[in-house]
């Protein structure tokens, strides 16, 4: 072989990986972060999915995606946020306000978009809704706020209510201020609140012991990705304690809660698609405002109802966005 001939296909040869290399770059990595389990959260993933091949993004071919799941264990989000950016991605998904303060703590670089979370603006996440003015952006909830309309509508349920219950999570920020609402707005209705804590999500059967043996009447279970994670458990729980409950999640009641009042949750993620593309796209997570859900939802589960003894006012079915068999 000529040396002329031998440098030729030497240097090209040389540079097959580096252009394998630069393809694989080319296509944008998308990292995800979320408290719960995939399982659980398998619904909201494939709406983010969805919404992506809405605007046209493949999977394997124009868009990469990298996940990891806490498993409902808080402690560990720390370091899957870190994981997730010592892979550069062009953007992070992180769900709800655990993830994305583990998120925002990782990186002031990467932009991130909530899928959801509560008070992004109190948490120091944002600057403001309309103008974040950070690399964090997305959807929030309302879920630090619907603590007094859920008691409401457990009282409407249980007219004499007088001791509720309220599952908490210890390890979550946002169970802070939602205790401090709920304690507020229970002592305004003169209906004494019972707290039970958690901390893992092997202390449920606890904190359910602890409930029955104050005879609390009724049960607030807040947001919370343990609690959603563990639903059917606490479902079962709840049913097996004789507990009416309410939850933020229409899916707690999906598999056996009574009722649920809170955010389409599918419909956030699905919006949280249209953010990552337009910060592909080159926008600026600083100037793309917050958005909030328009609607929240009341749903009853009829079946529950009948096996607590319960008889569901009509004005309450009238009410509901779903009520279920």
């Amino acid at each position: 072989m000529r040396r002329r001939e031998f440098l030729t296909i030497g240097c090209a040869a040389a540079s097959w990986p580096v252009v394998g290399h630069a393809q694989q770059q080319i296509t944008p990595l998308v990292g995800v972060l979320c408290t719960g389990t995939a399982e659980a959260l398998e619904r909201y993933l494939a709406s983010f999915r969805e919404g992506m091949h809405e605007l046209g993004y493949i999977e394997g071919s124009n868009i990469r995606f990298e996940f990891r799941f806490a498993d409902g264990y808080l402690d560990r989000l720390p370091d899957l946020a870190n994981e997730l950016v010592r892979l550069n991605p062009r953007v992070i998904v992180s769900t709800p306000l655990p993830a994305n303060l583990a998120a925002r703590k990782a990186t002031s670089a990467i932009p991130i978009v909530m899928a959801s979370g509560a008070d992004p603006v109190g948490f120091g996440l944002v600057a403001s809704l309309s103008h974040p003015g950070g690399n964090v952006t997305g959807l929030a909830n309302f879920a630090e706020m619907l603590a007094s309309k859920q008691i409401d509508l457990l009282r409407e349920m249980l007219p004499h209510l007088a001791r509720f219950g309220l599952l908490v999570n210890v390890t979550n920020q946002l169970h802070v201020p939602q205790l401090r609402e709920t304690k507020m707005a229970a002592e305004a209705l003169g209906i004494l609140l019972v707290p039970a804590e958690v901390s893992r999500p092997d202390q449920l059967d606890s904190a359910f012991a602890t409930l029955g043996a104050e005879r609390v009447e009724g049960l607030l279970v807040p947001p919370d990705t343990t609690f959603y994670s563990r639903r059917r458990e606490i479902a079962d729980l709840a049913a097996k304690t004789r507990l009416p409950a309410i939850y933020g999640y229409r899916e707690h009641v999906e598999v056996g809660g009574l009722m649920s009042y809170g955010p389409d949750l599918a419909g956030q993620y699905r919006r949280a698609a249209s953010y990552v593309d337009k910060i592909l796209k080159g926008a600026q997570p600083a100037d793309l405002p917050v958005e909030q859900p328009t609607k929240i939802e009341l749903v009853i589960n009829l079946k529950t109802a009948t096996a607590l003894g319960l008889t569901i006012p009509p004005t309450l079915v009238a009410r509901a966005d779903e009520v279920t068999e």
